[in-house]
């Protein structure tokens, strides 16, 4: 069965507020079973919170979007007194504390089952709403933390495919103790000077392929999250990220720092990264591990982004604090202004990765400073270190094998190195094949 909300009100000219029509033909299609519900295409549908049913089908035909409301009331579900939540006093690129939990939202769906979005239509999250201090390179919140495009929590079979999320003002694809998840063909098109707008966040997710995407977010791109809202979900495993095309102002692909849970059994493949503050970030900060990750055949390209604003420092890979075995980068191509950082604290609590055929070549593509090593957030009393470009830095790292690494350093960058490769406290440090 195909439902249309104008059959209940809805008017699409982008200017009336049609979240009750649309809603109702939400209800009206799961309350008979089940079925499609159709956005127009030509037609600008402007809403607040709408929440998915089981076996319902949200389609956006081309040229159709949904747009988020002007009204922050809009998105306020379950009535919260706090409609904004708590106001930036401090910068969210130096506190970022979330539990997962928001409490305003777009679409929004839990306990379901077969849900799908899809269509060649737009979902856009009115970002200018949101913002707060605005500066050239960055803009920040008005408060934190801001509204989800999607937010869907505990959703067994859960497809999105062939939309484009654009002008996210938070984290885009909030998927949370999902199970089977397929994306398959979508775009994310957000600001990439808007933080926190990461682009597809699994967090406690089982069962999750993510294949032939293109994103441009600010922040991370596909970050794998193990947050403590939702531990009740178990961990993040079972996952797949395949043919997906990242352009980030943080880390392409992430895992943590939330990481209140085991990450286990990832595969990252035949992906392209260009235009990154980095390529790949293992970031364990809650406790949690990291096991059977493998990353192969991928291409990768950084570039320094502003400070202070943005994670990272141009870094292609980047594994701090990191506590697993047996973790394998394979016939990695990487591009940047930096080379590859590992860093565990002082217990040595990086152990067993290796890397097979990675090519590294360091050039100079901006003007910003090379001269730190950003371990933001922790404990530590510097959190941001002084160090020059190295093709390896490591510290307290123990049995890491480079088995075949070509490195090439461009003059410009040469000048500014002090080290070609950097190693602290490093034990069963292994280099074999390399042109070092």
């Amino acid at each position: 069965m195909h439902y249309v909300p104008e059959s209940y009100g809805a008017v699409g000219d982008g200017i009336h507020n049609d979240t009750a029509a649309i809603q109702a033909c939400i209800d009206a299609c799961h309350a008979a079973g089940g079925g499609k519900v159709i956005l127009e295409g030509g037609k600008t549908y402007r809403a607040g919170t709408l929440v998915l049913h089981s076996f319902v089908e949200l389609h956006l035909e081309m040229g159709s979007m949904l747009k988020a409301s002007d009204n922050l009331v809009d998105f306020n579900l379950f009535g919260n007194p706090a409609a904004r939540p708590h106001d930036v006093a401090v910068p969210t690129y130096e506190d970022c504390t979330y539990a997962g939990q928001p409490t305003l939202f777009f679409l929004y769906a839990k306990d379901c089952e077969y849900v799908s979005i899809t269509g060649s239509g737009r979902i856009d999250g009115n970002e200018e709403i949101f913002y707060g201090k605005v500066t050239h390179w960055h803009i920040d919140g008005s408060f934190y933390p801001r509204v989800p495009l999607l937010f869907l929590e505990h959703v067994t079979h859960l497809t999105i495919i062939g939309v484009t999320l654009q002008r996210s003002a938070f984290w885009t694809t909030h998927l949370v103790g999902c199970r089977d998840v397929l994306i398959d063909g979508i775009r994310i098109l957000n600001n990439l000077k808007l933080a926190n707008c990461d682009g597809i966040d699994p967090d406690h997710c089982q069962n999750v392929r993510i294949c032939n995407c293109h994103l441009e977010t600010a922040d991370d791109g596909i970050v794998f999250k193990n947050t403590a809202g939702a531990r009740q979900y178990g961990p993040c495993e079972n996952v797949t990220v395949s043919n997906c095309t990242i352009i980030s102002t943080s880390a392409a692909i992430k895992f943590g720092t939330e990481s209140e849970d085991v990450f286990r059994n990832v595969v990252v493949t035949g992906c392209t990264i260009s235009r990154s503050n980095r390529g790949i970030s293992l970031m364990l900060r809650d406790g949690g591990s990291m096991e059977n990750l493998l990353f192969s055949d991928l291409t990768i390209e950084t570039r320094a982004f502003s400070k202070p604003f943005w994670w990272g420092d141009a870094e292609p890979i980047a594994i701090t604090a990191v506590k697993r075995r047996d973790d394998t980068f394979r016939n990695l191509c990487c591009r940047g202004e930096n080379g590859i950082m590992l860093y565990g604290d002082e217990s040595v609590n990086i152990d067993g990765i290796s890397f097979d055929h990675v090519t590294l070549e360091l050039v100079k593509t901006t003007e910003y400073p090379k001269n730190c090593r950003d371990l933001r957030p922790c404990a530590l009393p510097q959190p941001i270190l002084p160090g020059s470009p190295a093709a390896i830095y490591a510290r307290n790292a123990r049995n890491v094998t480079f088995d075949h690494l070509k490195v090439n350093v461009a003059k410009e960058i040469a000048q500014e190195t002090a080290h070609v490769y950097d190693l602290e406290g490093c034990i069963g440090f292994t280099l074999n094949g390399s042109n070092l």
